[in-house]
Protein backbone atom coordinates (compact mmCIF):
# COMPACT_ATOMS: atom_id res chain seq x y z
CA UNK A 1 0.00 0.00 0.00
CA UNK A 2 1.34 3.50 -0.47
CA UNK A 3 0.72 6.61 1.01
CA UNK A 4 1.31 10.25 -0.76
CA UNK A 5 5.02 9.97 1.11
CA UNK A 6 5.84 6.49 2.34
CA UNK A 7 4.64 2.74 1.01
CA UNK A 8 3.36 0.39 4.36
CA UNK A 9 4.85 -2.45 4.46
CA UNK A 10 5.87 -4.86 7.56
CA UNK A 11 2.20 -4.83 9.17
CA UNK A 12 0.50 -8.22 9.78
CA UNK A 13 -3.14 -8.51 7.32
CA UNK A 14 -6.21 -8.35 9.00
CA UNK A 15 -7.14 -11.13 11.18
CA UNK A 16 -10.35 -12.32 10.34
CA UNK A 17 -11.24 -16.01 8.49
CA UNK A 18 -9.79 -18.07 10.62
CA UNK A 19 -11.50 -21.31 12.07
CA UNK A 20 -11.57 -20.33 15.87
CA UNK A 21 -12.03 -24.18 16.75
CA UNK A 22 -10.51 -26.02 14.11
CA UNK A 23 -7.10 -23.67 14.45
CA UNK A 24 -7.10 -24.29 17.89
CA UNK A 25 -5.69 -27.41 18.43
CA UNK A 26 -5.45 -26.73 22.12
CA UNK A 27 -9.42 -26.65 22.41
CA UNK A 28 -9.67 -29.58 19.77
CA UNK A 29 -7.47 -31.87 22.18
CA UNK A 30 -9.59 -30.50 25.26
CA UNK A 31 -12.57 -31.45 23.43
CA UNK A 32 -11.53 -35.00 22.70
CA UNK A 33 -10.03 -35.71 26.60
CA UNK A 34 -13.55 -34.78 27.65
CA UNK A 35 -15.87 -36.70 25.06
CA UNK A 36 -16.65 -34.50 22.93
CA UNK A 37 -15.60 -34.52 19.14
CA UNK A 38 -15.77 -31.26 17.18
CA UNK A 39 -17.45 -33.41 13.58
CA UNK A 40 -20.87 -34.58 15.42
CA UNK A 41 -21.01 -31.65 17.16
CA UNK A 42 -21.00 -29.34 14.27
CA UNK A 43 -18.12 -27.24 16.02
CA UNK A 44 -15.71 -26.59 13.08
CA UNK A 45 -18.53 -25.12 11.20
CA UNK A 46 -19.40 -23.10 14.34
CA UNK A 47 -15.77 -21.61 14.42
CA UNK A 48 -15.75 -20.86 10.85
CA UNK A 49 -18.90 -18.78 10.70
CA UNK A 50 -17.64 -17.09 14.66
CA UNK A 51 -14.11 -16.64 12.82
CA UNK A 52 -15.20 -14.54 10.00
CA UNK A 53 -14.20 -11.07 9.15
CA UNK A 54 -18.11 -9.90 8.95
CA UNK A 55 -18.82 -11.77 12.43
CA UNK A 56 -15.81 -10.15 13.97
CA UNK A 57 -16.80 -6.80 12.88
CA UNK A 58 -20.02 -7.32 14.36
CA UNK A 59 -18.63 -7.27 17.61
CA UNK A 60 -16.84 -3.93 17.19
CA UNK A 61 -19.76 -2.23 15.93
CA UNK A 62 -22.03 -3.74 18.74
CA UNK A 63 -19.03 -2.05 20.85
CA UNK A 64 -18.97 1.23 19.39
CA UNK A 65 -22.29 1.70 19.14
CA UNK A 66 -23.72 1.26 22.84
CA UNK A 67 -27.30 0.70 23.73
CA UNK A 68 -29.92 3.91 24.68
CA UNK A 69 -32.08 4.23 27.27
CA UNK A 70 -35.76 5.20 26.00
CA UNK A 71 -37.56 6.22 29.45
CA UNK A 72 -40.80 7.57 27.61
CA UNK A 73 -42.53 7.80 24.39
CA UNK A 74 -43.35 10.82 21.98
CA UNK A 75 -46.63 11.36 23.62
CA UNK A 76 -45.08 11.21 27.10
CA UNK A 77 -46.51 7.61 28.11
CA UNK A 78 -43.79 5.73 29.80
CA UNK A 79 -42.10 2.70 27.71
CA UNK A 80 -38.98 1.62 29.85
CA UNK A 81 -37.48 0.68 26.22
CA UNK A 82 -33.61 0.00 25.68
CA UNK A 83 -32.62 0.22 21.81
CA UNK A 84 -29.64 -1.51 21.12
CA UNK A 85 -27.82 -1.39 17.29
CA UNK A 86 -28.29 -3.78 14.35
CA UNK A 87 -24.65 -5.54 15.36
CA UNK A 88 -26.19 -6.75 18.96
CA UNK A 89 -29.12 -7.93 17.10
CA UNK A 90 -27.38 -9.53 14.60
CA UNK A 91 -24.99 -11.40 17.80
CA UNK A 92 -28.14 -12.65 19.42
CA UNK A 93 -29.72 -14.17 16.57
CA UNK A 94 -26.14 -16.34 16.02
CA UNK A 95 -25.59 -17.10 18.99
CA UNK A 96 -29.57 -18.29 19.88
CA UNK A 97 -29.74 -19.80 16.33
CA UNK A 98 -26.64 -22.23 17.34
CA UNK A 99 -28.17 -22.91 21.04
CA UNK A 100 -25.70 -20.60 23.32
CA UNK A 101 -28.89 -20.04 25.49
CA UNK A 102 -30.40 -23.02 25.71
CA UNK A 103 -29.07 -26.18 24.23
CA UNK A 104 -27.68 -27.99 27.47
CA UNK A 105 -31.29 -28.19 28.53
CA UNK A 106 -32.78 -29.74 24.59
CA UNK A 107 -35.01 -32.67 25.17
CA UNK A 108 -34.09 -32.99 28.90
CA UNK A 109 -35.03 -32.64 32.57
CA UNK A 110 -32.94 -30.03 33.71
CA UNK A 111 -32.13 -31.98 36.58
CA UNK A 112 -30.01 -34.63 34.01
CA UNK A 113 -29.26 -32.31 31.03
CA UNK A 114 -28.10 -34.23 28.01
CA UNK A 115 -24.62 -36.25 27.50
CA UNK A 116 -21.92 -33.84 26.52
CA UNK A 117 -24.15 -31.08 26.58
CA UNK A 118 -22.36 -28.67 29.29
CA UNK A 119 -18.92 -29.25 27.44
CA UNK A 120 -20.09 -28.71 24.03
CA UNK A 121 -21.87 -25.62 24.90
CA UNK A 122 -18.76 -24.24 26.89
CA UNK A 123 -16.91 -24.73 23.91
CA UNK A 124 -19.22 -22.55 21.78
CA UNK A 125 -19.64 -19.79 24.42
CA UNK A 126 -15.43 -19.81 24.75
CA UNK A 127 -15.23 -18.75 20.88
CA UNK A 128 -18.40 -16.16 21.28
CA UNK A 129 -16.88 -14.40 24.35
CA UNK A 130 -13.37 -13.66 22.34
CA UNK A 131 -15.75 -12.13 19.44
CA UNK A 132 -18.00 -10.08 21.58
CA UNK A 133 -18.55 -10.79 25.09
CA UNK A 134 -21.19 -8.38 26.07
CA UNK A 135 -24.05 -10.29 23.99
CA UNK A 136 -23.33 -13.55 25.99
CA UNK A 137 -24.69 -11.71 29.41
CA UNK A 138 -28.05 -12.52 28.85
CA UNK A 139 -27.85 -15.81 26.92
CA UNK A 140 -25.89 -16.87 30.48
CA UNK A 141 -28.70 -15.94 32.44
CA UNK A 142 -31.55 -17.45 30.03
CA UNK A 143 -29.17 -20.37 30.67
CA UNK A 144 -28.84 -20.51 33.94
CA UNK A 145 -32.43 -19.38 34.79
CA UNK A 146 -33.93 -23.48 33.71
CA UNK A 147 -31.63 -24.60 37.45
CA UNK A 148 -33.69 -21.79 39.36
CA UNK A 149 -37.58 -22.27 37.36
CA UNK A 150 -36.40 -26.44 38.10
CA UNK A 151 -38.11 -25.94 41.57
CA UNK A 152 -41.34 -24.37 40.28
CA UNK A 153 -42.52 -27.27 37.76
CA UNK A 154 -45.47 -24.90 36.56
CA UNK A 155 -43.74 -22.03 35.66
CA UNK A 156 -40.77 -24.42 33.91
CA UNK A 157 -43.32 -26.30 32.10
CA UNK A 158 -44.85 -22.66 30.72
CA UNK A 159 -41.30 -21.19 30.05
CA UNK A 160 -39.18 -24.09 29.37
CA UNK A 161 -40.68 -24.27 25.62
CA UNK A 162 -39.75 -20.77 24.92
CA UNK A 163 -36.47 -21.17 26.68
CA UNK A 164 -35.03 -23.51 24.13
CA UNK A 165 -36.56 -22.23 21.15
CA UNK A 166 -34.28 -21.49 18.68
CA UNK A 167 -35.54 -18.04 17.37
CA UNK A 168 -34.83 -14.62 18.54
CA UNK A 169 -37.37 -12.26 18.93
CA UNK A 170 -36.37 -8.99 19.98
CA UNK A 171 -40.10 -7.26 19.93
CA UNK A 172 -40.97 -5.59 22.91
CA UNK A 173 -44.17 -7.59 23.44
CA UNK A 174 -45.50 -10.10 25.69
CA UNK A 175 -43.62 -13.26 26.47
CA UNK A 176 -47.02 -15.36 25.56
CA UNK A 177 -46.46 -13.62 21.66
CA UNK A 178 -43.64 -14.83 21.50
CA UNK A 179 -41.77 -18.08 20.01
CA UNK A 180 -38.16 -17.35 21.85
CA UNK A 181 -37.33 -15.42 24.74
CA UNK A 182 -34.38 -14.66 27.57
CA UNK A 183 -34.39 -14.25 31.01
CA UNK A 184 -32.21 -11.70 32.86
CA UNK A 185 -31.92 -11.33 37.17
CA UNK A 186 -31.40 -8.80 39.35
CA UNK A 187 -30.39 -9.50 42.57
CA UNK A 188 -27.93 -6.61 44.41
CA UNK A 189 -29.39 -3.72 46.06
CA UNK A 190 -27.41 -0.63 46.90
CA UNK A 191 -27.59 -0.76 50.57
CA UNK A 192 -26.64 -4.32 50.57
CA UNK A 193 -24.31 -5.47 47.39
CA UNK A 194 -23.13 -8.92 47.82
CA UNK A 195 -25.15 -9.44 51.11
CA UNK A 196 -28.76 -9.64 49.55
CA UNK A 197 -30.06 -11.25 52.73
CA UNK A 198 -30.04 -7.11 53.23
CA UNK A 199 -32.25 -6.70 50.79
CA UNK A 200 -35.46 -4.57 51.21
CA UNK A 201 -37.19 -4.74 48.10
CA UNK A 202 -41.38 -5.74 49.36
CA UNK A 203 -43.15 -9.09 48.25
CA UNK A 204 -47.54 -8.59 48.75
CA UNK A 205 -48.74 -11.46 48.16
CA UNK A 206 -51.80 -11.08 46.11
CA UNK A 207 -53.31 -15.03 44.53
CA UNK A 208 -51.67 -18.15 44.93
CA UNK A 209 -48.21 -17.64 43.83
CA UNK A 210 -49.08 -14.56 42.42
CA UNK A 211 -47.20 -11.08 44.42
CA UNK A 212 -46.54 -8.10 44.03
CA UNK A 213 -43.14 -6.65 44.76
CA UNK A 214 -42.33 -3.03 45.32
CA UNK A 215 -38.08 -1.68 45.83
CA UNK A 216 -34.96 -1.43 43.55
CA UNK A 217 -32.43 -3.53 41.97
CA UNK A 218 -29.11 -1.47 41.95
CA UNK A 219 -27.55 -3.89 38.68
CA UNK A 220 -30.23 -5.56 36.53
CA UNK A 221 -28.43 -6.72 33.60
CA UNK A 222 -30.17 -7.27 30.07
CA UNK A 223 -33.60 -5.15 30.70
CA UNK A 224 -34.71 -5.64 27.91
CA UNK A 225 -35.10 -9.35 28.72
CA UNK A 226 -38.81 -11.06 28.38
CA UNK A 227 -38.77 -11.84 32.37
CA UNK A 228 -35.89 -11.76 35.14
CA UNK A 229 -35.46 -13.91 38.38
CA UNK A 230 -35.56 -11.05 41.42
CA UNK A 231 -34.75 -11.46 44.85
CA UNK A 232 -37.43 -9.97 47.56
CA UNK A 233 -38.42 -10.23 50.98
CA UNK A 234 -42.03 -12.13 51.73
CA UNK A 235 -43.93 -12.24 54.91
CA UNK A 236 -42.01 -15.60 55.09
CA UNK A 237 -38.42 -14.41 54.29
CA UNK A 238 -35.85 -13.85 51.38
CA UNK A 239 -37.34 -15.30 48.18
CA UNK A 240 -36.80 -15.71 44.71
CA UNK A 241 -39.38 -14.69 42.07
CA UNK A 242 -40.15 -14.43 38.22
CA UNK A 243 -41.32 -11.05 37.04
CA UNK A 244 -42.74 -10.53 33.61
CA UNK A 245 -41.97 -7.17 31.47
CA UNK A 246 -45.50 -7.30 30.76
CA UNK A 247 -48.30 -8.47 33.45
CA UNK A 248 -51.15 -11.21 32.43
CA UNK A 249 -53.36 -8.92 31.59
CA UNK A 250 -51.15 -7.45 28.28
CA UNK A 251 -50.24 -3.77 30.09
CA UNK A 252 -46.51 -3.20 31.17
CA UNK A 253 -45.56 -4.19 34.58
CA UNK A 254 -43.91 -1.48 36.81
CA UNK A 255 -40.61 -2.24 36.06
CA UNK A 256 -39.16 1.40 35.99
CA UNK A 257 -35.60 1.96 34.65
CA UNK A 258 -33.75 4.66 36.39
CA UNK A 259 -30.57 4.41 33.97
CA UNK A 260 -28.30 2.38 32.45
CA UNK A 261 -24.93 1.60 33.94
CA UNK A 262 -21.61 3.65 32.60
CA UNK A 263 -19.81 0.98 32.79
CA UNK A 264 -15.66 0.32 31.88
CA UNK A 265 -16.35 -2.66 29.84
CA UNK A 266 -19.18 -4.36 28.03
CA UNK A 267 -20.51 -1.73 26.41
CA UNK A 268 -22.67 -3.64 23.78
CA UNK A 269 -24.64 -4.80 26.93
CA UNK A 270 -27.24 -2.91 28.94
CA UNK A 271 -27.13 -3.08 32.72
CA UNK A 272 -29.53 -1.17 34.57
CA UNK A 273 -30.83 0.48 37.98
CA UNK A 274 -34.49 -0.04 38.15
CA UNK A 275 -37.60 0.46 40.63
CA UNK A 276 -40.16 -2.01 41.24
CA UNK A 277 -43.64 -0.43 41.53
CA UNK A 278 -46.13 -2.82 43.07
CA UNK A 279 -44.89 -4.82 39.93
CA UNK A 280 -46.50 -8.55 39.42
CA UNK A 281 -44.24 -11.50 39.67
CA UNK A 282 -44.25 -15.13 40.25
CA UNK A 283 -43.13 -17.03 43.61
CA UNK A 284 -40.34 -19.27 42.23
CA UNK A 285 -39.78 -21.74 45.41
CA UNK A 286 -40.89 -21.38 48.54
CA UNK A 287 -40.72 -18.46 50.69
CA UNK A 288 -37.99 -17.69 52.89
CA UNK A 289 -35.50 -20.16 50.05
CA UNK A 290 -34.70 -17.33 47.64
CA UNK A 291 -31.11 -17.92 48.25
CA UNK A 292 -31.81 -21.92 47.95
CA UNK A 293 -33.30 -21.55 44.85
CA UNK A 294 -31.11 -19.12 42.97
CA UNK A 295 -27.69 -20.92 44.21
CA UNK A 296 -27.70 -23.70 40.85
CA UNK A 297 -28.47 -20.98 38.35
CA UNK A 298 -25.70 -18.95 40.26
CA UNK A 299 -23.40 -22.33 40.16
CA UNK A 300 -24.00 -22.20 36.45
CA UNK A 301 -23.13 -18.56 35.94
CA UNK A 302 -20.22 -18.70 37.78
CA UNK A 303 -19.00 -21.72 34.99
CA UNK A 304 -19.46 -19.49 32.20
CA UNK A 305 -17.37 -16.58 34.16
CA UNK A 306 -14.49 -18.81 33.77
CA UNK A 307 -15.50 -20.32 30.27
CA UNK A 308 -15.52 -16.93 28.75
CA UNK A 309 -12.78 -15.38 30.26
CA UNK A 310 -10.71 -18.02 28.97
CA UNK A 311 -11.82 -17.69 25.79
CA UNK A 312 -10.96 -13.24 26.35
CA UNK A 313 -7.74 -14.72 26.71
CA UNK A 314 -7.47 -17.13 24.12
CA UNK A 315 -8.72 -14.46 21.95
CA UNK A 316 -5.75 -11.80 22.98
CA UNK A 317 -3.46 -14.78 22.38
CA UNK A 318 -4.46 -14.71 18.63
CA UNK A 319 -4.24 -11.49 18.36
CA UNK A 320 -0.76 -11.36 19.73
CA UNK A 321 0.21 -14.70 17.72
CA UNK A 322 -0.98 -13.10 14.61
CA UNK A 323 1.31 -10.21 14.98
CA UNK A 324 4.33 -11.74 16.08
CA UNK A 325 3.63 -14.34 12.75
CA UNK A 326 3.77 -11.50 9.98
CA UNK A 327 5.93 -8.76 11.80
CA UNK A 328 9.79 -8.36 11.46
CA UNK A 329 12.14 -6.75 13.99
CA UNK A 330 15.78 -6.53 13.33
CA UNK A 331 15.90 -8.93 10.34
CA UNK A 332 13.54 -11.54 12.10
CA UNK A 333 9.57 -12.33 12.35
CA UNK A 334 8.80 -11.31 15.89
CA UNK A 335 7.67 -14.88 16.06
CA UNK A 336 11.36 -16.27 16.23
CA UNK A 337 12.77 -13.57 18.52
CA UNK A 338 13.98 -15.62 21.54
CA UNK A 339 11.89 -13.27 24.02
CA UNK A 340 9.07 -12.55 21.93
CA UNK A 341 9.07 -16.69 21.72
CA UNK A 342 9.36 -16.75 25.51
CA UNK A 343 6.63 -14.28 26.09
CA UNK A 344 4.42 -16.19 23.96
CA UNK A 345 4.70 -19.62 25.12
CA UNK A 346 4.68 -18.59 28.41
CA UNK A 347 0.92 -17.15 27.24
CA UNK A 348 -0.31 -20.06 25.51
CA UNK A 349 0.57 -22.38 29.27
CA UNK A 350 -1.51 -19.93 31.12
CA UNK A 351 -4.20 -20.12 28.34
CA UNK A 352 -3.90 -23.94 27.90
CA UNK A 353 -4.32 -24.72 31.54
CA UNK A 354 -7.37 -22.28 31.87
CA UNK A 355 -9.06 -23.97 28.81
CA UNK A 356 -8.40 -26.98 30.21
CA UNK A 357 -9.74 -26.51 33.40
CA UNK A 358 -13.19 -24.73 32.26
CA UNK A 359 -14.04 -27.42 30.06
CA UNK A 360 -13.25 -29.78 32.80
CA UNK A 361 -15.35 -28.03 34.97
CA UNK A 362 -18.30 -28.25 32.77
CA UNK A 363 -18.17 -32.14 32.06
CA UNK A 364 -18.73 -32.04 35.70
CA UNK A 365 -21.86 -30.75 35.26
CA UNK A 366 -22.70 -33.33 32.92
CA UNK A 367 -21.83 -35.85 35.13
CA UNK A 368 -23.17 -34.60 38.78
CA UNK A 369 -26.68 -36.39 38.26
CA UNK A 370 -25.17 -39.98 38.30
CA UNK A 371 -22.44 -39.29 39.71
CA UNK A 372 -21.49 -38.39 43.86
CA UNK A 373 -17.64 -37.44 42.74
CA UNK A 374 -18.23 -35.49 40.29
CA UNK A 375 -21.15 -33.32 41.82
CA UNK A 376 -18.58 -32.31 44.23
CA UNK A 377 -15.71 -31.84 42.15
CA UNK A 378 -18.70 -29.21 40.29
CA UNK A 379 -19.35 -27.40 44.24
CA UNK A 380 -15.48 -27.28 44.95
CA UNK A 381 -13.73 -26.84 41.72
CA UNK A 382 -16.10 -24.33 39.84
CA UNK A 383 -15.39 -21.58 41.73
CA UNK A 384 -11.97 -22.21 42.00
CA UNK A 385 -11.83 -21.60 38.06
CA UNK A 386 -13.96 -18.61 38.23
CA UNK A 387 -11.60 -17.14 40.65
CA UNK A 388 -8.21 -18.03 39.05
CA UNK A 389 -9.46 -17.78 35.35
CA UNK A 390 -10.84 -14.66 35.50
CA UNK A 391 -8.47 -12.74 37.97
CA UNK A 392 -6.12 -13.54 35.52
CA UNK A 393 -7.60 -12.51 32.24
CA UNK A 394 -6.73 -8.90 32.84
CA UNK A 395 -3.02 -9.29 33.38
CA UNK A 396 -2.92 -11.66 30.52
CA UNK A 397 -4.77 -10.15 27.69
CA UNK A 398 -2.41 -7.18 28.94
CA UNK A 399 0.83 -9.10 28.06
CA UNK A 400 -0.52 -9.98 24.54
CA UNK A 401 -1.51 -6.13 23.89
CA UNK A 402 2.04 -5.45 24.77
CA UNK A 403 3.07 -7.74 22.20
CA UNK A 404 1.84 -5.47 19.56
CA UNK A 405 2.75 -2.16 21.18
CA UNK A 406 1.27 0.88 19.86
CA UNK A 407 -0.82 -0.81 17.67
CA UNK A 408 -2.46 -2.95 20.25
CA UNK A 409 -3.19 0.70 22.69
CA UNK A 410 -5.12 1.93 19.92
CA UNK A 411 -8.97 1.51 19.09
CA UNK A 412 -8.62 -0.11 15.91
CA UNK A 413 -7.21 -2.81 17.35
CA UNK A 414 -9.61 -5.60 19.39
CA UNK A 415 -7.27 -5.46 21.90
CA UNK A 416 -8.20 -2.50 24.30
CA UNK A 417 -11.87 -3.93 23.93
CA UNK A 418 -10.69 -7.41 25.36
CA UNK A 419 -8.64 -5.45 28.26
CA UNK A 420 -11.94 -3.25 28.86
CA UNK A 421 -14.09 -6.74 29.03
CA UNK A 422 -11.81 -8.58 31.17
CA UNK A 423 -12.76 -7.30 35.02
CA UNK A 424 -16.03 -7.94 34.64
CA UNK A 425 -15.86 -11.48 35.35
CA UNK A 426 -13.77 -11.53 38.34
CA UNK A 427 -16.70 -9.11 39.81
CA UNK A 428 -19.79 -10.37 38.32
CA UNK A 429 -21.15 -13.54 40.59
CA UNK A 430 -18.67 -12.62 43.60
CA UNK A 431 -15.88 -10.87 43.19
CA UNK A 432 -12.63 -12.84 44.90
CA UNK A 433 -13.27 -12.35 48.52
CA UNK A 434 -16.78 -13.55 48.17
CA UNK A 435 -15.41 -16.49 46.08
CA UNK A 436 -12.39 -17.49 47.99
CA UNK A 437 -14.98 -17.76 50.87
CA UNK A 438 -17.53 -19.53 49.06
CA UNK A 439 -14.86 -22.23 48.66
CA UNK A 440 -14.03 -22.09 52.41
CA UNK A 441 -17.59 -23.00 53.41
CA UNK A 442 -18.20 -25.70 50.71
CA UNK A 443 -15.37 -27.22 52.28
CA UNK A 444 -16.11 -26.67 55.72
CA UNK A 445 -19.81 -27.75 55.28
CA UNK A 446 -18.94 -31.17 53.22
CA UNK A 447 -15.38 -32.33 54.58
CA UNK A 448 -16.39 -35.42 53.47
CA UNK A 449 -16.84 -34.24 50.06
CA UNK A 450 -14.45 -31.79 49.71
CA UNK A 451 -11.68 -34.36 51.01
CA UNK A 452 -12.85 -36.93 47.75
CA UNK A 453 -12.68 -33.80 45.57
CA UNK A 454 -8.89 -33.26 46.27
CA UNK A 455 -8.24 -36.80 46.13
CA UNK A 456 -9.93 -37.11 42.86
CA UNK A 457 -7.65 -34.10 41.73
CA UNK A 458 -4.45 -35.21 42.65
CA UNK A 459 -5.57 -39.09 41.62
CA UNK A 460 -3.57 -38.91 38.16
CA UNK A 461 -0.73 -35.70 39.13
CA UNK A 462 0.73 -36.54 42.90
CA UNK A 463 3.81 -37.22 41.23
CA UNK A 464 4.18 -33.94 39.37
CA UNK A 465 6.52 -31.29 41.20
CA UNK A 466 4.67 -29.34 43.96
CA UNK A 467 1.80 -31.32 43.35
CA UNK A 468 1.70 -32.85 46.91
CA UNK A 469 2.86 -29.42 48.55
CA UNK A 470 -0.45 -27.36 46.87
CA UNK A 471 -2.59 -30.00 48.63
CA UNK A 472 -0.87 -29.62 52.12
CA UNK A 473 -1.08 -25.80 51.55
CA UNK A 474 -4.68 -26.42 50.61
CA UNK A 475 -5.45 -28.68 54.74
CA UNK A 476 -3.20 -26.08 56.61
CA UNK A 477 -4.89 -23.34 55.36
CA UNK A 478 -8.33 -24.99 56.03
CA UNK A 479 -7.39 -26.41 59.55
CA UNK A 480 -5.84 -23.35 60.27
CA UNK A 481 -7.60 -20.94 62.96
CA UNK A 482 -7.16 -17.65 61.05
CA UNK A 483 -8.74 -20.00 57.61
CA UNK A 484 -11.18 -16.96 56.44
CA UNK A 485 -7.61 -14.75 56.46
CA UNK A 486 -6.33 -17.62 53.79
CA UNK A 487 -9.23 -17.65 51.93
CA UNK A 488 -7.47 -16.91 48.85
CA UNK A 489 -4.77 -18.35 49.42
CA UNK A 490 -6.54 -21.80 49.51
CA UNK A 491 -8.08 -20.52 46.34
CA UNK A 492 -5.36 -19.77 44.16
CA UNK A 493 -3.78 -23.09 45.13
CA UNK A 494 -6.58 -24.76 44.44
CA UNK A 495 -7.14 -23.00 40.97
CA UNK A 496 -3.47 -24.21 40.42
CA UNK A 497 -3.78 -27.89 41.36
CA UNK A 498 -7.43 -28.15 39.72
CA UNK A 499 -5.65 -26.75 36.37
CA UNK A 500 -2.60 -28.89 36.21
CA UNK A 501 -5.14 -31.63 36.78
CA UNK A 502 -7.06 -31.11 33.81
CA UNK A 503 -4.12 -30.04 31.83
CA UNK A 504 -3.15 -33.87 32.66
CA UNK A 505 -6.19 -35.50 30.90
CA UNK A 506 -5.74 -33.17 27.74
CA UNK A 507 -2.22 -31.67 26.64
CA UNK A 508 1.31 -33.33 25.61
CA UNK A 509 3.35 -34.88 29.11
CA UNK A 510 5.95 -31.63 28.33
CA UNK A 511 3.01 -29.20 28.54
CA UNK A 512 1.93 -30.52 31.91
CA UNK A 513 5.08 -30.73 33.22
CA UNK A 514 6.35 -27.19 32.48
CA UNK A 515 2.82 -26.07 33.77
CA UNK A 516 3.43 -28.02 37.14
CA UNK A 517 7.11 -26.76 37.17
CA UNK A 518 6.29 -23.08 36.88
CA UNK A 519 3.06 -22.49 38.58
CA UNK A 520 2.42 -25.49 41.35
CA UNK A 521 6.45 -26.33 42.35
CA UNK A 522 6.97 -22.50 43.10
CA UNK A 523 5.01 -19.20 42.51
CA UNK A 524 4.59 -18.03 38.93
CA UNK A 525 6.80 -15.08 37.52
CA UNK A 526 5.98 -12.30 34.92
CA UNK A 527 4.71 -13.88 31.52
CA UNK A 528 8.15 -14.18 29.91
CA UNK A 529 10.69 -14.92 32.39
CA UNK A 530 8.98 -18.70 33.32
CA UNK A 531 11.40 -21.37 31.51
CA UNK A 532 8.72 -23.38 29.98
CA UNK A 533 11.69 -25.08 28.26
CA UNK A 534 11.21 -27.71 25.21
CA UNK A 535 7.52 -27.23 25.64
CA UNK A 536 7.29 -23.70 23.96
CA UNK A 537 7.05 -24.84 20.21
CA UNK A 538 4.24 -27.27 21.40
CA UNK A 539 2.52 -24.84 22.75
CA UNK A 540 3.07 -21.87 20.19
CA UNK A 541 1.80 -25.02 17.46
CA UNK A 542 -1.11 -26.07 19.67
CA UNK A 543 -2.18 -22.04 19.67
CA UNK A 544 -3.28 -20.97 16.31
CA UNK A 545 -2.60 -22.02 13.22
CA UNK A 546 -0.83 -19.80 10.75
CA UNK A 547 -3.32 -17.56 9.07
Amino acid sequence: MTQQTHDVFNQPPPFGDVNLIAAHRALCDTLAANGVEVGPERLETFGAAWGTAGRLDLGRLANENPPKLRTFDSRGFRIDAVEFHPAYHALMQASIADGLHASTWDGADPARPRGRGHVARAARLYTVAGVESGHVCPLTMTHASVAALAVSPTLLKEWLPRIVSRAYDSRFIPFWEKTGVTLGMGMTEKQGGTDVRANTTRAESKAGDEYLLTGHKWFMSAPMCDAFLVLAQAPGGLTCFLMPRFRPDGSLNGIHLQRLKDKLGNRSNASSEVEFERAFAWRVGEEGRGVRTIIEMVQLTRLDCAVASAGLVRMGLAQALHHARHRSVFQKRLIDQPAMRAVLADLALENEAMTALALRAARSFDDAPEDEREAGYARLVTPAAKFGICKAAPRLIYEAMECLGGNGYVEESPLPRLYREAPVNAIWEGSGNVIALDILRAETREPEAAAAALDHLMAGIADLPGARDAARDILLALHSPDAEAKARLIADRLYTLAATAALAEAAPPEIVEAYALTRLDRPARMIGANEVGSAAKTLLDRALTTI
